[in-house]
Order: structure tokens, then sequence, then C-alpha cells
């Protein structure tokens, strides 16, 4: 009888053993799947901060750019009213090239002096808030920026006499620039008013952005 309480015993004690083992085991693989899980969760939340972080940084160079575009199409507004023409040094085909397509430049003469447009306009158009547009009939064009794909328009508005300035006329014009990431498919677009006289400077319009 001894004997068999003996086994009895053993055969408990190796079976209590083995259920410990197998306890042990299921909580390593338990606590084996959660790491994975929360790698794998790690993993994906570095991937979208690191995609949305680039996202941002596109947008802000895009801004950037458009706001570069805004500020060379003011100059050339004040080069052209100063000087009566588009300076050649502004033209694409000049050495460094300049932001304003050739075959656009007399248009823009146009817009900028408010004298009708060159053919194939009607004649006697006046370039006076004339529907062309950034997009599609630029009146410059920035490609120094890598990526980037930058477009300016600009509209003369009307002009009016300068208050306190006798006969001196300031002319209001709108500028439009569109930065654009054809390869992640966004833009970026910034429009100004900006009133002007000639031999002076251009002031923007405060609330006209």
């Amino acid at each position: 009888m001894m004997g068999s309480a003996e086994n009895r015993s053993v055969r408990a004690a190796s079976h209590d053993a083995a259920s410990e083992h197998g306890m042990a085991l299921l909580t390593v693989m338990i606590i084996m799947l959660l790491m994975v899980v929360l790698a794998i969760s790690a993993i994906t939340v570095t991937g979208i901060e690191t995609r949305m972080s680039g996202f941002v940084a596109t947008k802000e160079a895009m801004s950037t750019a458009a706001e570069s575009c805004e500020g060379t199409a003011v100059n050339i507004i004040q080069q052209a009213l100063y000087y009566g023409e588009i300076k050649p040094e502004f033209l694409s085909n000049a050495t460094p090239a300049g932001p304003i397509p050739v075959a656009n430049s007399a248009t823009l003469f146009s817009e900028i002096s408010g004298q009708p447009l060159p053919s194939p306009a009607p004649p006697n158009t006046i370039g006076e808030n004339y529907a062309d547009t950034a997009a599609s009939a630029p009146n410059l064009q920035i490609t120094s920026i890598p990526g980037l794909t930058v477009n300016g328009d600009i509209d003369r508005l009307f002009k009016r006499r300068k208050e306190g300035s006798g006969e001196l006329k300031e002319i209001v014009y709108r500028i439009t620039c569109v930065a654009s990431n054809a390869g992640a498919g966004t833009s970026s677009t910034v429009t100004s008013v900006y009133s002007c006289t000639v031999g002076e400077t251009c002031m923007k319009q405060i609330g006209a952005s």
C-alpha cells in the first residue's frame, strides 16, 4: 500500500510540474505576442509621424516658394513702371534665365501698364484685370526650386488718385502665385493686393491677401 501511495504522489507531482511548465510556456508566448504587437504598433506610428513630418516640410517649402514668387512679381511691377518696359534680365532667354516667359512678356507689360493687349487678343482690349491665370498662361515662372513648379499671375485692377498727392496716381495690382509639387500632388497658393506708385514702392494692402 505504501508503494502505491508513493507512486500516486510521484505521478501527481509530475502532473503538477507539467502543468506549471505548460502555464509558463503559455505565459511566455502571450508576452512575446504582446511585444510583437507593440513593436508593430511602434513601427506604424513612427512611419506615420515620418510621413506627416515630410508633408509638413513640403507644405512649408511650397508656401515659402509662393511667397518668393510674390516678391519677384512686385519687383517686376516696380521695374516696369519705372523704366516703361520689361527689363531684359527678367526674360527667360536671359543669362541666367529670368522668370518671365518671353512669349508672355508683351502681354505682361500691357497688363502692368494698362495698355491694349497684343495679338491674338481682340483689338483695343486693355490689359486690366485680364483673364489669364497662373495655371493657364503664367506671367512668371520660377524653375530654380528643386521638386517644385512655381507660377505667378499679375493682374492690374484699377488706377486711382493717391490721397493728398495731387495728380500722383497709384495703381492697384493683384498678385497670385501657385507653388506645386507634382510628385506629392499638393500645391500652395498666395494671393495679395498691392498698391504701387510710379517711381516709388509697392505697398501690400492690409487684409487683402
